[in-house]
């Protein structure tokens, strides 16, 4: 392999200041959301006393989830020591910091006091899982900060491979904290199993791979930087088995819920759309599964279209929108789910919603609020790729590939 050279763009072409503008439109949007929402108070939301965990939180989610994984090819570089990968390990690090920061967002600025964040940062309930988490994301972004210096700073890059090793053990403790929120829940039906934990691991690898190449393929389509096929097919192939690792865990997850006869109602309400669940079932099986797994493995893994970009990325943007409807499914449909106060016990119910599906639509300041924080999230990398060399300025297939055989 040739030596690459990172440089920074230009960053001052009618493009990429119109891209910012685009993306600061949303960001403006989100906070007139924040200020509509918090006036009024949440009632103005699709929320309530039974979903307390709306639109934004899928966002959020999505988008922690999504950190980590997109951290999976520095990983590769540094922790396993693939050469082909070590140029796209310093955007990695920019991609993971920039998407926890946009999930962060969208939790804070959901949180009905954000002030109160201040509390929850100073006074640690360590039987909590969110209080782990607030210390998994602080981590989070000291580690990666210092993994992406070492990619950076030449005189830094003997520590280099140590930084992504504990970045690598951090982001998988982050993913399986975020997962242990709904496993350790369990009074909820939908939630209440250990597999939580891998399945959100493999989530995060399918959701961070799929941003990652789309934000590779434009920032250097856009910079007129050249980008072979080697490393595109490399991470093709990636997605292709993170894709369907996803879906053999979804499977794995219902086929043990249905095993569980205390799980019945709750499979036949989220498969079947019984008991009210239509929506939830729809979203399963056209959003999840769907546009989310099946057609995005049959876009990768078709011959005719091996070597298409636009397939690829067109791939990468169902799965995005597959993992949305993922965590909605979770989240929402995990909630609007009745509870099962006595398991095994009768109990008279009261008229307060006892056994009734809970209702729950999504409102505009929830969902502006969610687009919100992916802009950020972009923001940050287009800046990123401004200020600091996170591109290398060629990853052409004789530079990148060490394999590579001049004809």
């Amino acid at each position: 392999m040739k030596k690459i050279h990172l440089q920074e763009i230009d960053g001052n072409s009618t493009g990429y200041l119109g891209l910012l503008a685009f993306l600061g439109a949303f960001v403006l949007a989100a906070l007139g959301s924040t200020y509509y929402m918090e006036h009024n108070g949440h009632w103005v939301t699709g929320m309530n006393n039974q979903i307390v965990w709306g639109m934004p939180h899928v966002f959020a989610v999505f988008l922690i989830v999504a950190a980590s994984g997109a951290l999976n090819v520095a990983s590769i570089a540094s922790v396993f020591n693939k050469k082909i990968y070590k140029p796209l390990a310093p955007l990695s690090t920019l991609l993971a910091l920039a998407l926890l920061l946009g999930g962060l967002m969208v939790l804070v600025l959901d949180l009905g006091r954000p002030d109160r964040l201040v509390v929850a940062m100073t006074y640690y309930n360590f039987k909590s899982i969110f209080a782990w988490n607030i210390i998994l994301y602080n981590g989070f972004f000291l580690i990666v900060g210092i993994y992406a210096w070492t990619n950076l700073d030449r005189t830094m890059k003997k520590y280099s491979r140590y930084a992504g090793f504990v970045a690598f053990i951090w982001r998988l403790a982050l993913t399986t904290g975020t997962g242990s929120i709904f496993g350790f829940l369990v009074a909820r039906s939908g939630y209440d199993m250990a597999l939580m934990a891998p399945m959100f691991i493999i989530m995060s690898f399918s959701f961070g791979l799929a941003i990652y190449l789309l934000v590779l393929m434009a920032a250097y389509n856009w910079t007129g930087r050249p980008l072979g096929d080697v490393i595109i097919m490399r991470l093709r192939k990636l997605l292709g088995v993170f894709v369907a690792a996803v879906l053999y865990f979804v499977i794995v997850y219902h086929l043990t819920n249905l095993y569980a006869t205390e799980h019945h109602g709750y499979e036949a309400f989220i498969l079947l759309g019984a008991n009210g669940g239509g929506t939830y079932s729809s979203i399963f099986w056209v959003g999840q599964i769907l546009i989310g797994s099946l057609l995005p493995l049959a876009m990768i893994y078709a011959p005719g279209v091996a070597n298409d970009r636009k397939t690829l990325a067109a791939a990468c943007v169902l799965i995005i929108i597959g993992g949305l409807a993922q965590m909605y499914t979770i989240i929402i449909g995990g909630q609007a789910y009745p509870m099962e106060m006595f398991p095994g016990m009768e109990v008279l119910e009261s008229t307060f919603a006892d056994g009734q599906v809970a209702q729950y639509s999504a409102s505009l300041p929830e969902i502006m609020l969610g687009l919100g924080g992916m802009a950020v999230a972009m923001i940050a990398v287009a800046i990123g790729i401004k200020v600091l060399g996170f591109l290398p300025q060629s990853l052409d297939d004789a530079i990148a590939d060490p394999h590579h055989k001049a004809e």
